[in-house]
């Protein structure tokens, strides 16, 4: 029999047993990174939730804990906005090897002005993008201890109308809110990609995958008190959305894919199946602007200069 006809179709409710790995998601505290934990919790695995706010973090897993029988979850504290902070950060983890991480925290602002994190980079830019740029090279070597490690880069759907402007990477001359998160996703997705072109040419046992969410609302989230209650007026009034978007628990579905399954190689794109916006994971084919390897090179060397790291330096 081959792999192929042995290998059962994915199921999102029905998941494979990863037990002995460790999985760590950043955000996993709230949101979309939530239920990612949620659903890696049920395979056997040792989730971790890098977070930045400790109360949070403890509802999350006493939420996680009660609908998950015996799972393997724990925190560590984690501000992707403080790139100083990173390598004690990963240092706390505790573990000899990582076998993937989810890049999901992110922040997204809707007030008109701008603001820097500690490091003087734009929040959004700085939080989304080089927070996880940073915490990727001080996790190298924890992933390459791993037999075939994953590093899951969680972008957004808003990232594909736009295109980032390598001379005002954080918006520094034309600040709008919605379009720089927008521009923050992309380059995070751009990191993406980039980093399984240069994990690939050194041979690395690392892959990385680059998924988004799709459409994913509050609304059509199945509650879990206290870190999100639907009301049955929400859940009613959101009813005609479901035909076009989801709730966050299913855009949760193309990163556990992309953590779980052998299938999954590096250097893809995964998002919902229904015109990229709802349904259950599947690749696609990488956006046009995305596979510009050119932009990509060039987003890496600015990082690296902002951020003082290179993820692509080997575990050393």
């Amino acid at each position: 029999m081959s792999s192929a006809s042995s290998t059962p179709p994915w199921n999102v409710r029905r998941l494979p047993r990863a037990d002995g790995s460790v999985f760590l998601v950043t955000g996993g505290n709230a949101g979309i990174g939530y239920f990612v934990a949620e659903q890696l919790s049920q395979t056997g695995a040792t989730v971790v939730l890098g977070s930045r706010n400790p109360a949070k973090a403890e509802a999350a897993l006493a939420s996680i804990r009660a609908r998950v029988a015996g799972a393997r979850v724990r925190a560590v504290p984690l501000d992707l906005a403080d790139l100083g902070s990173l390598r004690s950060a990963v240092e706390s983890l505790g573990v000899e090897r990582l076998d993937a991480v989810v890049h999901n925290a992110g922040v997204a602002l809707d007030g008109p002005a701008r603001r820097e994190t500690g490091d003087g980079h734009e929040l959004m830019f700085g939080t989304n993008h080089l927070g996880h740029f940073a915490l990727t090279r001080w996790l190298m070597p924890l992933l390459s201890a791993a037999p075939a490690a994953r590093v899951v880069t969680t972008g957004s759907f808003a990232a594909k109308s736009e295109r980032l402007d390598p001379d005002d990477l954080q918006s520094r001359k034309d600040y709008r809110p919605k379009r720089s998160y927008g521009r923050s996703k992309l380059a995070q997705m751009y990191f993406g990609v980039e980093l399984d072109r240069r994990l690939q040419a050194a041979g690395a046992t690392v892959a990385s995958v680059v998924v988004h969410p799709g459409g994913a609302l509050d609304s059509l989230t199945p509650s879990r008190p206290p870190i999100h209650v639907r009301t049955a007026g929400a859940r009613l009034g959101a009813a005609p959305a479901s035909l076009l978007v989801q709730g966050k628990h299913a855009g949760a579905w193309p990163a556990v894919r992309a953590v779980l399954d052998p299938a999954v190689r590096g250097g893809g794109l995964w998002g919902p199946r229904v015109f990229g916006l709802r349904g259950e994971p599947r690749e696609e084919p990488v956006w046009n602007h995305l596979a510009d390897a050119s932009v990509a090179a060039r987003l890496w060397d600015a990082s690296c200069d902002l951020a003082g790291v290179d993820p692509g330096a080997g575990p050393g």
